[in-house]
């Protein structure tokens, strides 16, 4: 195991601080968490099954695997056996330890966006391999054959999509060299300038999960962050292994939030709804940011705006601060993201509304 980063939201308590000293209260647009009610359903699915004087099944239970499945049919045009589809403790954790579980050791390679979510290093890191983030895979030395890649699509931070045409390229190379391939979909669900594509979809995979895993996270779509909730699905290989290994090492979504996960899979309305909520907050902030000078890049999907005034990062977090915001700086994301900043539209109405006063 190699030595791990500083955890990025440390570095950034004193911009924190120095927004909490606005006389308006802070508005926290640096994390993408949720902050609206958990659907009633779900929370009625989590009481009726808190009585669980037993230990529950790693592999879940066969109605949250089907209920699961259903909705990767459902939702994404996607078709897999129950028995694909393994529960996680949240999609943090499984994306945290998925190269170690598969069997990645030092002197292998980790791939994963130049612009990304800090785990994907993380999970390199904590297997021993090398880090290395890149512009787009099948651009690597023909040499270089990493044993997984980790895609983002819709991605944190950019908000980025990729085509079902540029997904079937990377699946077919992937395949070529041998290696496992992870799209991590938490996002997929908000998509506003279309609908993204799985990377599961039989228009991009040939109908065949061969090598392929994707992570669905229920924190997002269902606002459930507090109750560490996700999934895995694709190769029933890999998904076979990764079951065997849980097993031993005990990682178990307990049997109340499995409960709650198969109600949070099986109802569409709740999301519909969330996502209205969104999308009216990212219209309010959209305008006020493009208003304010900052230009707004990809951001096509997902729930943050990838935006710059073309300057430092440092500098925008520092003077957004100064009003009372706070935003992630791009460099969080990687080097590539100097001149950026990742702003969250997951606060609430008031926080928004709040928001786009102070930058106008």
């Amino acid at each position: 195991m190699r030595d791990m980063p500083e955890f990025p939201w440390d570095v950034i308590l004193p911009h924190k601080r120095r927004a909490a000293e606005h006389p308006g209260g802070i508005v926290n647009l640096a994390l993408g968490e949720p902050v609206d009610p958990t659907p009633r359903p779900v929370r009625d699915a989590l009481a009726v099954a808190s009585d669980a004087p037993g230990y529950p099944p790693t592999e879940g239970t066969d109605a949250l695997r089907e209920a699961a499945a259903g909705w990767l049919r459902r939702r994404l045009g996607v078709s897999v056996d129950p028995t694909a589809v393994l529960p996680a403790v949240g999609t943090k954790e499984l994306i945290a330890w998925l190269p170690t579980m598969l069997g990645v050791t030092p002197g292998d390679t980790v791939a994963f966006p130049e612009l990304a979510f800090p785990t994907f290093d993380v999970s390199a890191r904590l297997a021993g391999a090398t880090s290395r983030p890149v512009a787009w895979p099948p651009d690597l030395p023909a040499t270089e054959r990493p044993a997984v890649v980790w895609l983002n699509s819709p991605s944190n931070p950019e908000g980025r999509v990729h085509s079902p045409d540029e997904l079937r390229a990377l699946v077919a190379w992937a395949r070529e060299h041998g290696t496992v391939l992870v799209n991590d979909e938490c996002y997929i669900e908000y998509g506003w300038d279309g609908r993204p594509c799985s990377l599961l979809d039989p228009r991009v995979c040939g109908g065949s999960h061969e090598g392929l895993l994707t992570v669905h996270s229920l924190s997002k779509r269902s606002n459930l962050a507090g109750y560490r909730a996700g999934i895995c699905s694709g190769d029933p290989a890999l998904i076979r292994r990764l079951l065997g290994i849980r097993k031993h090492a005990g990682h178990v979504v307990p049997a109340p939030v499995q409960g709650a996960m198969r109600a949070a899979f099986a109802d569409d309305a709740h999301v519909e709804e969330q996502r209205a909520r969104y999308a009216r907050r990212r219209q309010t902030l959209r305008a006020a940011l493009l208003a304010a000078g900052f230009t707004i890049e990809h951001s096509a999907a997902g729930l943050f705006l990838w935006a710059t005034r073309g300057e430092s990062c440092w500098a925008t977090v520092k003077e957004l601060a100064e009003h009372g915001i706070l935003v992630a700086p791009g460099v969080f994301y990687g080097q590539a993201g100097e001149r950026h900043v990742r702003i969250a539209i997951t606060a609430s109405d008031e926080r928004i509304a709040a928001a786009a006063a102070r930058l106008r």
